[in-house]
């Protein structure tokens, strides 16, 4: 049977043929995975071919909405959220190419990095970088410029090749940096508004492992040789407890060594999760209590430890509980005096006995300067410094005035705001941090007149429409 031309089918027709992949409206409910954010669309699609999603845009652009497409919900921020119409991408997770003598890949956007590191796997290869999680989709971790850390490591949007999408209109078009490459910076990291990603092609290694050394040193000791400490490995990442005036030094390099996973029951299971998240729920009564808690948890680990493992068990971490988070990154030339100022400021804190209480640690990472337009890494190498606040078995705890401030002095040390976590900066703003601002937005006019890829936080952050930041707070 012949598919029908979209311009002659009815909107009768189109609901109908959109029927099968529609999720039922008292499930059409989206929460990101903190529970942070949290929206009701008009209707919530799960499209398992390109058909259906031309059947999605000839819809909202007949009835004039928007449309967003999501994967896990892992951004903590609106930055998935919409009013219109949701597209969960999990039923577009292929693998389409998989090739081990030029060692790339082509998959489809909604697959989770999890299952293409199994499939990476299978074939002997592996992603150069990753992040902290791997509970993510493909497009999520391009369009966002989601980063790991080292030295000479750029964000992980960079080992893309190419990208295929389909446009507001229906069409489709690939682009590389030599195929529309205004197009192709754009999408890196594009917050979704430039399309919906259908395949990406991305440059991927040989399988390898990874040897992690770990010691904790006092903060000064850090941040004195910060750069150098910074160039001793291939990868380093920090871990600060700002409570007990110490740096968790993680520093990893290849190894060719066999597998020595690092194993603690006590600490990963009973004392790692189960009670530090009690000590979490007590410290939202009692929030003095926060103070001790980050000293005992920086005491756990205290140890100096080695691990081999393969790269994944090394690169992602735990994230625990469902969380507040934001991040930021500063010129890496600044590092040194804005990391000292954010311990003077904690200082302060901890002498009020009313002071604020952070949780835990701030990880604090690198990343190499690379040409993507909205990348924070753009033109310049860059630290990254992110703070959380857990939510102990799901309950809420203060946080916005502890951020307010911890933002306050990052921006002061020319900090650009990781894009997947929530920020209140406009246009004007970013139009002075990213020379390509325009360009970005030039492009986003350009493909898509209309704003049929326009989500509430596209229309805040890179249009300036007025509309507020908690929108799509959960209400209690």
């Amino acid at each position: 049977m012949a598919t029908p031309n979209l311009a002659s089918m009815s909107l009768s027709d189109l609901a109908q043929a959109l029927e099968p992949i529609t999720v039922p409206a008292k499930q059409a409910v989206f929460e990101n995975w903190a529970g942070t954010f949290r929206c009701s669309p008009l209707s919530i699609f799960e499209p398992a071919s390109e058909r259906d999603l031309e059947l999605i845009f000839e819809l909202a652009r007949r009835e004039g909405r928007t449309v967003r497409a999501v994967g896990v919900g892992h951004s903590p921020s609106d930055l998935a959220c919409t009013s219109g119409y949701m597209v969960r991408m999990s039923r577009m997770d292929s693998i389409v190419e998989v090739n081990t003598e030029k060692r790339y890949v082509v998959a489809q956007g909604g697959i989770i990095l999890q299952r293409l590191h199994a499939v990476l796997d299978a074939h002997g290869l592996a992603m150069i970088n990753l992040g902290s999680i791997s509970d993510q989709t493909l497009a999520g971790m391009v369009t966002t410029a989601t980063h790991g850390t080292g030295y000479d490591q750029p964000v992980l949007s960079t080992h893309v090749l190419s990208v295929r999408l389909m446009l507001p209109d229906g069409s489709r078009v690939a682009c590389s940096r030599t195929e529309q490459a205004d197009l192709f910076y754009a999408t890196l990291c594009g917050l979704g508004a430039t399309g919906i990603l259908l395949d990406v092609k991305m440059q991927v290694v040989p399988r390898f492992r990874l040897r992690e050394m770990q010691d904790t040193r006092s903060f000064d000791t850090v941040v004195d040789d910060f750069d150098g400490i910074m160039r001793s490995s291939e990868f380093v990442r920090l871990w600060w407890f700002p409570q007990d005036r110490a740096i968790r030094v993680s520093a990893m390099e290849h190894s060719s060594e066999p597998k020595q996973p690092l194993q603690s029951w006590l600490w990963n299971s009973l004392v790692g999760y189960h009670v530090l998240q009690l000590l979490l729920f007590i410290g939202i009564f009692i929030p003095s209590f926060n103070l001790p808690v980050g000293r005992f948890t920086s005491w756990l680990i205290r140890k100096p430890t080695v691990a081999v493992d393969d790269s994944l068990n090394v690169f992602n971490i735990d994230c625990k509980y469902r969380q507040h988070t934001t991040e930021w990154a500063i010129p890496y030339e600044n590092s040194q005096v804005c990391l000292r100022e954010l311990r003077d400021w904690f200082e302060q804190e901890f002498a009020d006995p009313h002071g604020l209480r952070p949780h835990c640690a701030l990880e604090v990472r690198v990343s190499a300067a690379d040409d993507i337009w909205l990348s924070p890494s753009f033109g310049q190498r860059m630290c990254w410094i992110g703070i959380m606040q857990y939510k102990p078995y799901g309950f809420n705890v203060p946080y916005r005035t502890l951020f307010r401030k911890f933002e306050d002095i990052v921006a002061r040390h020319g900090g650009r705001p990781h894009w997947a976590k929530a920020h209140h900066l406009r246009p004007a703003d970013l139009r002075t941090m990213y020379p390509r601002f325009d360009d970005f937005s030039a492009v986003l006019h350009r493909i898509d007149p209309s704003g049929v890829m326009r989500n509430e936080y596209v229309a805040r952050h890179i249009l300036g429409e007025n509309i507020g930041q908690r929108v799509f707070k959960p209400r209690p």
